[in-house]
């Protein structure tokens, strides 16, 4: 790393479900930091799946040295479980953290005793040739929340934040394109308060970055501005991608049929489409790209009088992370009751800047000549063309 700073993370290249429900087919990054300097400090611990890997790289790192702080910025169990093992072991070190956390602290370890220090906001931590000024950064995506800029060497850690799905190396680095796994990683873990993360971005805004240390997936030392613009972009719930997603749960075909044709009436326009079978297409996947869409057709079959389970899991997921500010349109099938349109129709309308494009269209059991005619008009809604 930069001078005085080593990277003591550690992967699990076993895990199949992060947080038990978002898949990570490679890996999941856990990491931690130690900033060696007249003083010592400890960047957070790691996950107890990787306990033992963490504790090892800790001691070895440290040597004969004793660690005398240790910083605390996240308190979620993939960073703390071994924040007691630390205290235990070295029970003269500090405990840097926030208010919140502190108050917070004795939920995870109800019998142990901490030596603490609270920090609040613009506080500095002098290591000798290494300070730390902490920034305070709630419900990013947790209360007790901060990140941490060392001013000497520019570099910001940045707690879950720029974060990515995905193991690292040994040395907390990743060679494939960040932008993919850290947008899901965003929408699905932090995208909820992209109010909040505007805030820590101004705050960003004053210090010279040149590398970023997350707590997540690897090490971004160039091009931080096309980092930080991406977060920019996705704390506002902006578009990066042109064009429109086409997200379909059917049942027996004929629904997934129907959104086949209407992509391929969308290409022929000249408007990029991606169809998005919700019945395989696990559910952060398909958050993830919404999110990064101009548009949304949503096409379901309706199922036991309600809405068929795939589209109200997905829909359902985009208001609980705050989908907003996007035009919508709706399709819906059902043989003899269709009831999936004022579902989809009533949970779209309980988010944020939802324009519902008109006419929603209805089909009964398969397309017919109105059916596609009401499609042509729908679309023209969506995109403004003729």
């Amino acid at each position: 790393m930069k001078e005085g700073i080593y990277y003591i993370g550690a992967s699990d290249t076993e895990i199949d479900l992060f947080e038990n429900q978002y898949p990570v087919p490679e890996g999941m990054a856990y990491n931690s930091y130690v900033i060696i300097d007249e003083k010592t400090a400890v960047m957070d611990t790691v996950d107890a799946r990787v306990t033992e890997k963490w504790q090892k790289r800790l001691t070895e790192t440290l040597g004969d040295r004793k660690p005398d702080y240790l910083v605390v910025q996240h308190l979620e169990p993939d960073h703390s479980a071994n924040i007691g093992w630390f205290a235990e072991k070295w029970p003269e070190a500090t405990i840097v953290l926030t208010a919140k956390a502190a108050q917070m602290l004795p939920q995870f370890f109800a019998d142990i005793k901490f030596k603490t220090q609270t920090v609040k906001e613009g506080d500095t931590l002098n290591l000798g040739k290494h300070t730390l000024q902490f920034i305070m950064a709630p419900m990013v995506h947790w209360p007790e929340v901060m990140m941490s800029y060392e001013q000497t060497t520019h570099s910001l850690f940045s707690a879950d934040a720029f974060g990515e799905f995905g193991a690292t190396t040994e040395n907390g680095e990743d060679d494939d394109d960040w932008t993919p796994g850290a947008r899901r990683y965003y929408y699905n873990i932090v995208g909820k308060y992209g109010v909040q993360v505007q805030g820590v971005l101004k705050k960003a805004a004053a210090l010279k970055i040149e590398t970023i240390y997350p707590l997540h997936g690897p090490i971004l030392r160039e091009n931080i501005g096309e980092y930080v613009g991406h977060y920019a972009n996705w704390s506002s719930w902006k578009a990066e991608q042109k064009g429109i997603v086409v997200a379909v749960a059917s049942i027996h075909g004929n629904t997934a049929k129907a959104a086949e044709t209407i992509v391929e009436k969308l290409k022929a326009q000249g408007v990029e489409s991606k169809l998005i079978d919700l019945t395989r297409t696990e559910v952060s996947y398909a958050v993830a790209e919404a999110m990064d869409h101009e548009g949304l057709i949503v096409a379901a079959s309706s199922y036991d009088a309600g809405l068929f389970p795939p589209m109200e899991n997905f829909l359902l997921h985009l208001k609980a992370k705050s989908y907003q500010n996007r035009k919508v349109g709706i399709v819906e099938n059902g043989s003899w009751a269709p009831t999936a349109g004022k579902i989809m129709r009533g949970i779209l309308e309980s988010m944020k800047g939802i324009e519902i494009v008109e006419p929603m269209v209805t089909i009964k059991t398969k397309p017919n000549e109105t059916v596609w005619a009401q499609t042509e008009e729908m679309i023209k809604a969506l995109t403004g063309k003729k």
